[in-house]
């Protein structure tokens, strides 16, 4: 697995674009903003964009969605409890903002268990409400794209619409913190950390 990420938008959220060695198919995983960056990775690497993964439906991570849809072809899937985001701005926190963001109703609507794929790669996904009731994590062994889910050191705000704190500490605990220790999380924002450092250290976890 190849991975890039950059940090996008006023609001500097993660997106990563990750791609199978063997085929050069790519997910790009929460494209936050029409942002150059993006477009210019995939042409460089001589990717396909075989998906657009948003990790739930909060503005800051949907708001690149259709635009990268528009040039990649590629369809866009998002967790069916957070589907209503996509296309309202109250509940996406946009208006909370002072913004209005909106995109197009998603492709495929995703559950718990579903199976995300680019070329051989393969990602599980895990329902992790809380900060959401849409949120998830895509995991494959060494690797959980955590979306705001889990951070280093923090979790996910719980105050905008949908949200609620005892539910995404249960998700943590029970569907994240289980998995193996050396796994490596990508978060919606800030730095990477592991299961392991997050299960000892993270204090909102204690």
């Amino acid at each position: 697995m190849r991975m890039w990420y950059r940090a996008l938008g006023e609001f500097m959220s993660n997106c990563y674009i990750v791609a199978c060695d063997e085929t050069n198919q790519a997910l790009v995983i929460d494209p936050g903003i029409q942002h150059p960056w993006i477009q210019s990775c995939v042409t460089e690497n001589n990717l396909t964009v075989a998906g657009i993964i948003l990790t739930h439906g909060h503005l800051d991570h949907i708001g690149g969605a259709d635009w990268v849809k528009g040039w990649s072809g590629a369809p866009v899937a998002i967790h069916e409890a957070d589907a209503d985001y996509l296309t309202s701005p109250a509940l996406n926190g946009s208006l909370y903002f002072g913004m209005h963001v909106q995109a197009a109703p998603a492709d495929r609507l995703l559950r718990d268990g579903d199976e995300v794929r680019a070329g051989n790669l393969r990602f599980q996904v895990i329902h992790t409400p809380g900060h959401s009731p849409g949120g998830i994590c895509l995991y494959s062994p060494g690797h959980l794209f955590a979306g705001d889910t889990l951070f280093a050191g923090s979790i996910g705000r719980t105050d905008l619409p949908g949200g609620g704190h005892r539910t995404l500490i249960e998700s943590i605990k029970t569907r994240l913190l289980t998995l193996p220790p050396e796994t490596v999380v990508y978060p919606g924002h800030g730095p990477s950390t592991t299961v392991g450092d997050e299960r000892a250290y993270n204090p909102f976890l204690a």
